[in-house]
């Protein structure tokens, strides 16, 4: 006897919406969402969509209407809650909006809590879009299956960065001039964020001031240059994988 189909599908679309979701709710998709349901997937009435709310976690919706510009979308059953997510930060200092925005899209996949954009002196870009790093991140989860997203926060100064950081957290700064083994402050580092410096390297003042940070350990990435949305990638894949 043939063995029943997986109910939803693998390939049911996966959305994330802003909406609180939860059985029996009814939420209408419209604008680009329905465009892509409609028009890219051609999904029809009865089919289903998975929705996260970045809240509650990943639920069945079944399509029980459609319009040329919307659609409702039914939710039935919760398919599983919302990912419990490592306490890591990355902060990093802008660069070139694609490579920033490569950045953003590849924190989201491998885990980050929350991901701050910190101005520093050699930066080569100032100006950050909240919005366009979101809609970055989102398109990483619904391609890569998550059901969180990171936390994106305004952009601030080094100074602010500094003087806000909170006590307890380790400050795991990836220093140009070397330092431990990243590999080996991880393992005692359950609550940590790591501090990327733009294209240009960190200024010497700039430097002095994270070093004199009490919660501030100094590491290296290994023997070569990197790129800056290398070293945070980098960064950030060790530390994950230490935590494991």
């Amino acid at each position: 006897m043939a063995a029943t189909p997986a109910w939803p599908p693998k390939s049911t679309p996966r959305l994330f919406v802003e909406e609180a979701l939860g059985e029996g709710v009814a939420l209408r998709i419209d604008g680009p969402q329905a465009h892509y349901l409609l028009s890219v997937m051609r999904l029809k009435a009865g089919d289903p969509v998975r929705l996260c709310d970045d809240r509650t976690g990943e639920w069945l919706g079944v399509i029980s209407a459609t319009a040329k510009r919307d659609l409702v979308v039914g939710v039935e059953a919760q398919l599983r809650p919302r990912e419990d997510v490592p306490d890591l930060w990355l902060a990093v200092a802008p660069i070139r909006k694609a490579r920033f925005d490569f950045v953003a899209e590849k924190a989201c996949e491998l885990g980050v809590a929350r991901f701050l954009p910190v101005l520093m002196q050699r930066c080569v870009a100032d100006k950050v879009k909240p919005d366009r790093l979101r809609a970055q991140m989102i398109e990483a989860a619904e391609q890569c299956g998550r059901t969180a997203l990171p936390e994106v926060a305004d952009v601030q100064t080094l100074d602010r960065f500094l003087k806000g950081f909170p006590a307890g957290r380790t400050l795991i700064f990836a220093d140009e001039e070397g330092g431990a083994p990243l590999a080996d402050v991880v393992r005692t580092a359950s609550c940590a964020a790591i501090l990327i410096g733009p294209e240009g390297g960190f200024a010497d003042a700039e430097r002095a001031a994270i070093l004199a940070h009490p919660s501030a350990v100094g590491v290296s990435l290994g023997p070569r240059i990197l790129r800056a949305e290398t070293a945070a990638l980098a960064a950030v894949a060790v530390w994950m994988a230490g935590q494991a």
